[in-house]
């Protein structure tokens, strides 16, 4: 495998881990990691409340490219509405409510987590 390309799964799953670690300490209840369906994935599926929260995690390292939370474009969140509804539909959740969430994260000198609710509408 390549090198960068391993680092840059290492950098990913560590962030989610914090992610998780995070909305946890927060109230959530985690329900599904990595949830895959129709070609897409959505990194952190948890409860919050009666709420059903999709949340996406980027995790960078460099301001090179922006913050993380701008990378969540249009295409990226289109992708995550057609998987958010597949997993609602596999669970017979469709009257549920639910919202996309953005955590992004920055791993420079210190690590910094920001939480975007309801970051996105569809």
């Amino acid at each position: 495998m390549n090198k960068k390309l391993t680092y840059r799964c290492h950098i990913g799953q560590s962030g989610e881990d914090m992610a998780v670690r995070f909305l946890q300490r927060n109230g959530y209840r985690v329900l599904a990691r990595n949830y895959r369906a129709i070609r897409g994935e959505i990194d952190i599926i948890v409860q919050d409340g009666s709420t059903l929260v999709f949340v996406e995690v980027k995790t960078g390292t460099t301001d090179k490219y922006g913050d993380p939370e701008t990378w969540v474009n249009h295409k990226k969140q289109a992708q995550i509405a057609k998987v958010a509804q597949a997993y609602l539909s596999k669970h017979g959740l469709e009257d549920m409510d639910c919202r996309f969430d953005v955590i992004a994260i920055k791993k420079k000198d210190h690590h910094e987590i920001r939480h975007f609710k309801d970051a996105f509408w569809l």
